[in-house]
């Protein structure tokens, strides 16, 4: 990694440490009363957590609140999240304060304020070498996706932003996509792709897998 990158890497940090730090502060009334609210309505667990794939495609677990039941068919089986999927669930991911936990992924730094939005481990082997660019910057909670289209993008629309993302990053250009973002949730535009939940699953192609990542 040469010094260039270095020293945007450190001021991303430095700038994800302040951010987060300040929204945990201010925002922890509103965190306890959510916390509150799904222990009443759904009970424990309060957070939901899972392994996502992170920076240069570390895996790292991904804190949400849970917006779901637990509900089983006869053989044990999860139900279809659409069934599982309740009323507190709908309204806290149209507003997206389910995301509210990952500040402290931020805060660790497991992620970044701004970057290409974290996806699931099962996906890794699917992605082209260029859609794989997506992991040289950390995930984010805010993102050019969220703030430009959200679930109502296609996959490759989505990858096709994430990669200009990390060829263009600035901590201008993370300022307004914080800004973007907030107006995008605000609305509640593309909480959802047409007939799921969230998004269809990534199917995409397999790609070459190099020695080092293996």
């Amino acid at each position: 990694m040469n010094f260039m990158k270095r020293f945007k890497l450190f001021l991303k940090r430095l700038f994800d440490i302040t951010t987060s730090l300040m929204l945990i502060i201010f925002l922890s009334p509103l965190i306890l009363v959510l916390a509150f609210l799904i222990w009443v309505k759904l009970g424990r667990p309060i957070i939901f957590a899972q392994q996502r794939l992170g920076y240069q495609g570390e895996p790292f677990r991904l804190l949400k609140f849970r917006t779901m039941t637990m509900e089983r068919d006869g053989e044990g089986n999860l139900l279809a999240d659409a069934d599982r999927m309740t009323g507190i669930g709908r309204f806290l991911r149209s507003t997206s304060l389910d995301e509210l936990p990952e500040l402290l992924n931020v805060l660790i730094g497991d992620m970044s304020a701004v970057g290409p939005r974290p996806l699931l481990m099962e996906y890794k082997d699917l992605y082209t070498d260029e859609q794989w660019r997506r992991h040289e910057m950390p995930p984010g909670m805010a993102g050019p996706v969220l703030a430009s289209g959200r679930n109502a993008l296609s996959w490759e629309e989505k990858f096709t932003q994430d990669v200009w993302y990390v060829d263009n990053w600035s901590l201008w250009l993370d300022i307004k996509i914080l800004y973007q973002t907030v107006i995008s949730v605000l609305k509640r535009e593309g909480t959802n792709a047409e007939g799921h939940v969230t998004m269809p699953r990534f199917e995409g192609n397999k790609r070459e897998i190099s020695h080092d990542e293996a």
